[in-house]
């Protein structure tokens, strides 16, 4: 495997579980109004606007978290979404989130989003695959 296709997989790793769980309402309540479990939504912010990628400017992360430019521009509409919500949260506790006007478009959004992405690593693992050493024989 490539330093590139190391990189990506390693940004991708977190990326796509959170954009996942933006997009999945159920279990947003289930784990993400656990107070026990360790992931909410200030992990996911942390995910998308500071760690492995940058929702407000996400075209630097293409080859680096996001495989497409149809990534780029939904990652750019997530990050909008999630702005407006957060705007709409002044408490910016996880239940007022989930309460926003603004946040069935996040998960819209994040669901548009997972399913690309989502093929793209498909994709991705395919073409490995088939590069792989049963593809020669």
């Amino acid at each position: 495997m490539s330093e590139d296709a190391r990189l990506i997989a390693n940004h991708r790793v977190h990326v796509v579980p959170v954009v996942l769980a933006l997009a999945n309402p159920p279990w947003q309540q289930d784990v993400w109004l656990d107070p026990s479990v360790f992931e909410n939504l200030d992990h996911v912010f942390h995910t998308l606007f500071d760690d492995f990628c940058n929702a407000d400017e996400p075209e630097r992360y293409l080859g680096v978290s996001l495989r497409s430019e149809e990534e780029v521009a939904l990652m750019r509409e997530l990050g909008t979404a999630l702005n407006a919500a957060a705007a709409e949260a002044p408490n910016d506790t996880d239940a007022e989130y989930l309460r926003t006007p603004s946040w069935p478009t996040v998960v819209a959004v994040a669901g548009r989003l997972a399913q690309i992405m989502v093929a793209n690593d498909l994709k991705e693992l395919a073409a490995l695959h088939d590069a792989g050493p049963s593809a020669s024989t």
